[in-house]
């Protein structure tokens, strides 16, 4: 009750007191044309999504394709350095791959990579007080002792950097922006919170479907603080999935994303041309079910 409540005051307080959000979401390199087309679609859902589900306190960056680099990384968190006031807010999102090399993480981006040490040095110089870090990639829990400070809430797809899969996080996370069901609390407001356990529970169904030992387990340091965080208010985002046909769209895509998901763990039992064009065909249905989403 008591973080329903703080969540339902921050959702109201003036733009003047709680500051603006700076949002920065980022895919990374795919390293593969069927990473590289999805993680490019989650930024560009997550992007849309963000823009219409808040108000003009709000300042969106996403950063994909051939613009992920590590320069341009560094050059976005640089900015939010100089823009951004200590009531604000800032929220990186993070989507692709990572490595954890038992001493390090490091983000995989097109030319060289950013390390988890270097991002906390880029963090660190933000004014901001308060700020919220979601890395969705594999390895990502090899992040978390590098971006520990207070006032940093940081949500990771996985437990450790050993779990070094492709993660399904991050379509959940992107996922929960737009489906009312997230919002437990029913304030048309979902946090980061809620988010994270809209997320967390539909990639463990996905496993238990699946029959399938799950090769990612999220984690999140501070429940509370990320309670306190919201991320979109259910506006515009949410009305696309109140109409029956964009709904059944809705549906449709995770269907397809579930097909995609489950053919990757099929692909050393297949034939490599059989694979692709399997791949290739579930690819373009999402690419034109998402087109059909966002008209």
């Amino acid at each position: 009750m008591k973080k329903a409540l703080a969540t339902v005051l921050l959702a109201t307080l003036p733009a003047a007191l709680q500051g603006a959000t700076f949002f920065l979401t980022v895919a990374g390199l795919g390293g593969e044309p069927d990473y590289e087309q999805r993680f490019a679609l989650l930024a560009t859902d997550a992007d849309k999504l963000l823009r219409t589900g808040g108000g003009t306190d709000r300042i969106v960056t996403t950063l994909k394709g051939a613009d992920a680099t590590k320069a341009k990384m560094a050059a976005a968190l640089t900015k939010l350095a100089s823009d951004a006031k200590p009531p604000d807010v800032i929220v990186l999102m993070m989507i692709g791959h990572g490595t954890f090399d038992g001493a390090e993480y490091k983000f995989n981006l097109v030319g060289p990579d950013i390390s988890g040490t270097e991002l906390a040095g880029l963090l660190n110089k933000i004014p901001a007080a308060r700020q919220l870090v979601v890395d969705m990639t594999s390895a990502s829990g090899g992040i978390t002792p590098a971006l520990k400070r207070d006032g940093r809430t940081v949500i990771t797809a996985t437990k450790s950097g050993g779990e070094k899969n492709a993660t399904l996080f991050g379509r959940y996370w992107v996922e929960s922006l737009r489906d009312p069901s997230a919002d437990t609390d029913k304030n048309e407001v979902v946090t980061a919170l809620e988010a994270y356990k809209y997320a967390q529970t539909k990639t463990a169904a996905f496993f238990t479907d699946q029959k399938r030992l799950a090769t990612e387990h999220s984690q999140l340091e501070d429940p509370q603080r990320a309670n306190a965080f919201p991320i979109v208010r259910y506006g515009t985002a949410a009305a696309a999935v109140t109409n029956p046909a964009k709904r059944a769209l809705v549906t449709k895509k995770e269907e397809i994303e579930n097909k995609i998901d489950a053919l990757k763990y099929q692909k050393d039992l297949m034939a490599p041309e059989d694979y692709r064009r399997q791949m290739n065909a579930l690819l373009l249905d999402l690419a034109r079910t998402q087109s059909e989403i966002d008209k």
